[in-house]
């Protein structure tokens, strides 16, 4: 491992294992607390099944005690985008709950969000769900050696613009580097002209995570100094993934299936050519 100009890590072949490992249990986790996530279970219940994963697995938490942070997940029920605190709040049906999940193995992170929906919800809830997750996948595409950072962006960008919903997208909180530590450089916004900031590097790894809101993007942090919400109240989406950048293209190290199965489906090169790498 060693840092190139501008401070982004590059890891070895070596330290991308260890952050797949990491990634397998964020996957996993994320897995279960989808399945937790109905009506009647309290955020609290969510974080003790992320916390009984860390424990199987023998992994450790990226997120409790992260600058005071008191648990494992963060759990954002419909307009708190992210960084809700699990508690006592009870899922009802219609909610639109993100889940966000860090792991680490032998030092190195995984970090993964996903939106879930608790039993039925509107349909302008689930577009925003989709679009938002497909924002993702169109960023996570952009991730190819010999591109630049805000290639990236770009595509998160034009493809919540396409859905011509007049949906907002987060300018404040943005996606980030990761690898030896959970956030570090570079700085991966949601937003902006392509072409431009660093060239994507082979051993780079990033975490892409769209933050779209229904209505504004304008946000405020509660009294928690951890919650963030609309400041008008709109439900919002937050999709995310860690993803290297490797000679052979983008592997997203939080999928089950490396990203195999959309890479493959939209024709983009990518070593994750058999479900499970």
């Amino acid at each position: 491992m060693f840092r190139r100009p501008g401070g982004i890590e590059i890891k070895t072949d070596a330290q991308l294992a260890r952050m797949r490992e990491a990634g397998l249990v964020v996957a996993d986790a994320l897995r279960r607390c989808a399945e937790a996530s109905v009506a009647g279970t309290t955020t609290r219940e969510l974080d003790v099944v992320a916390a009984r994963t860390l424990q199987e697995h023998g992994a450790q938490s990226s997120f409790l005690g992260y600058y005071g942070y008191p648990a494992v997940l963060c759990v954002s029920v419909n307009d708190e985008v992210v960084h809700g605190i699990p508690g006592d709040r009870v899922l009802g049906e219609g909610d639109l709950v993100s889940i966000d999940f860090g792991a680490i193995v032998d030092g190195w992170h995984g970090d993964a969000a996903i939106s879930v929906a608790v039993g039925a919800v509107p349909e302008e809830i689930a577009d925003l769900s989709r679009t938002t997750r497909d924002a993702l996948w169109a960023g996570l595409s952009a991730a190819r050696p010999g591109g630049r950072l805000t290639d990236v962006g770009a595509a998160v960008e034009e493809t919540v613009r396409s859905a011509d919903r007049g949906y907002g997208i987060l300018r404040d909180y943005v996606g980030h580097g990761i690898g030896s530590r959970m956030h570090m450089e570079p700085a991966v916004a949601n937003f902006g002209p392509p072409g431009r900031g660093p060239k994507l590097k082979p051993g780079m790894a990033i975490a892409v995570e769209p933050m779209v809101t229904l209505a504004g993007p304008d946000v405020f942090v509660h009294a928690d100094e951890w919650t963030v919400s609309t400041v008008d109240r709109s439900y919002a989406s937050h999709w995310e993934h860690t993803v290297a950048i490797t000679e052979e293209g983008p592997w997203v190290l939080t999928a089950e299936d490396g990203g195999a199965d959309f890479f493959a489906r939209n024709g983009i090169p990518s070593p994750a050519a058999v479900a499970g790498n």
